[in-house]
């Protein structure tokens, strides 16, 4: 935050462009955050061209101060509340003055409408750091921040008034070195640093969290699968106790708890336990129905053992790689990767922005031609040499809702036989014959995205979009074809290469 006689330089230097000038008049109004409110304004200095310069108004408690930006900043879709009012009742407005109130870091701006007189106050008090917006009358109309977190002995309508108590520290000049004509810059260039890094700080922590709730996540579940893959192991000795019991169905009394067999392989007696309730050929029943029960969990837990295997040695190679990452352009390049961006949104997402619906409500969505797709449902999409476009499925969900709701007419689908992995749709654009190098780009991508992505070879499997069904109660991605005919790709690693690189952006 600035200090007093660096503020003081501030408003002085600001002052003297302004008020030498032939008006500055407000524009627009920005609001990118909870703590910063931008004036774009348009004007000429005495003795020069006109011109626009952006006036920062930031109420952070680290970063506090009074500065101009090089462009207006990014904004939210939607303009945040103090925004809207102030667009609506100060745009078109022209800087009057701008000063110092009192001896404290409270900085007022005079602006002059058509029609009447405001104030905008910025006050820099750390924590209770604020900016405020003043009719003609001097009374609180509006606040960047809540006025509860602030000065809670403010109300709306309220006359405003600076804070009881005495002069503050007038502080050390950090810019000392720097003559008026470099210091708003050089105030602006400091802070935009020490933001920057501070956003680098705080995206790594999220990636950080993110990396570990899912490290826990995956450690929790091949637990659990350790358990019940335990829990099943016995499948091998319920056979045999089955078809000892069935050699010995004469043997077991009615209502008998147990009964007691010779294993001829072992040549040790096995006893068997038995439910009173029911009788032999029933308890024989009951035995081989658990041993296929616990022989299905077998082949089930070790497939999904396998799989969860898979996603912490990839897990652990993000890991490696985010150790690795140096600089702020770096990190924020491995946030945009598939996999990281997609765990960032479920583990640690970004603060909210003003103006902007809760995450969970939120509905992000991807224009797809004339239609509106969720966001976490939309394909990736590969323009082909021919001007056709390749839609890959992002995970099962997405699977089914490209190939059942997406696709259409004379669409092509891509599979490998044995190989599961994303479903590939040519969009064809209605035509019978789509070019051959369109084809095979298909074929491309639906190895590339299936679990044999590192076969030189393969035999791809093309349908008609009208010969996939889904069958009912089917699980998630699994679907049926039946007809078309099968490619015998040669993979070209460059053909790879481009298609990747060409992918469309959302």
């Amino acid at each position: 935050m600035l200090s007093f006689v660096e503020l003081e330089r501030v408003v002085r230097v600001l002052s003297e462009r302004f008020a030498g000038s032939q008006g500055w008049q407000i524009q627009d109004i920005a609001q990118p955050d909870a703590e910063r409110v931008v004036l774009s304004l348009y004007g000429r200095e005495s003795g020069a061209a006109s011109g626009r310069c952006h006036l920062l108004l930031c109420c952070s408690a680290e970063a506090g101060r009074l500065s101009l930006l090089a462009r207006s900043p990014r904004r939210p879709p939607v303009p945040p509340g103090f925004a809207q009012w102030l667009k609506a009742h100060v745009v078109g407005a022209r800087v009057r003055d701008l000063r110092l109130l009192g001896r404290d870091r409270i900085v007022g701006i005079d602006l002059m409408g058509r029609d009447d007189c405001r104030q905008l106050v910025l006050q820099l008090f750390g924590r209770r750091s604020n900016v405020y917006a003043l009719d003609g009358e001097g009374r609180v109309v509006g606040s960047l921040r809540p006025l509860a977190a602030t000065r809670p002995e403010f109300s709306q309508h309220q006359l405003w008034r600076a804070p009881e108590g005495g002069p503050p520290r007038v502080g050390a000049d950090r810019f000392a070195d720097c003559d008026d004509s470099q210091l708003v810059a050089a105030v602006e260039e400091h802070y935009a640093e020490c933001e920057a890094e501070s956003a680098a700080d705080a995206l790594r922590r999220r990636i950080d969290r993110a990396l570990a709730k899912q490290e826990r996540r995956i450690a929790r579940k091949l637990e659990k699968l350790d358990e019940e893959l335990a829990a099943a192991a016995g499948a091998e000795e319920l056979a045999r106790h089955g078809e000892l019991l069935k050699g010995a169905l004469g043997l077991v009394e009615r209502r008998a708890t147990q009964v007691v067999v010779h294993d001829p392989a072992t040549g040790s007696d096995v006893v068997i336990s038995l439910d009173p309730s029911k009788s032999p050929a029933e308890n024989l029943d009951q035995l081989f129905k658990r041993y296929k029960k616990a022989l299905r969990k077998l082949v089930k837990g070790g497939a999904q053992q396998d799989a969860v295997r898979g996603a912490a040695i990839a897990l652990a190679g993000l890991r490696s790689d985010f150790e690795a990452v140096a600089g702020p352009e770096a990190l924020e390049a491995f946030a945009q990767v598939d996999e990281v961006a997609a765990l960032l949104a479920r583990h640690a997402p970004a603060a909210q922005t003003p103006g902007q619906k809760p995450a969970a409500k939120q509905r992000a969505e991807v224009q797809l031609g004339k239609r509106s797709v969720p966001r976490r449902l939309a394909p990736r999409r590969y323009p082909t040499q021919g001007g056709l476009e390749i839609w890959v499925g992002r995970s099962d969900a997405a699977n089914d809702f490209l190939t059942m709701r997406l696709a259409r007419g004379k669409d092509l689908f891509f599979h490998l036989d044995g190989a599961p992995g994303s479903h590939v749709i040519l969009r064809t654009g209605g035509r019978d014959d789509p070019p051959s190098d369109a084809v095979i780009d298909a074929c491309e991508l639906a190895v590339h995205y299936s679990k044999a992505k590192k076969a030189t070879r393969a035999d791809v499997h093309v349908v008609p979009i009208r010969n996939v069904k889904k069958p009912k109660g089917a699980k998630p991605g699994l679907v049926h074809v039946h007809g078309g005919r099968t490619i015998h790709l040669r993979r070209i690693p460059a053909r790879l290469e481009r298609l990747l690189g060409s992918r469309i952006e959302d």
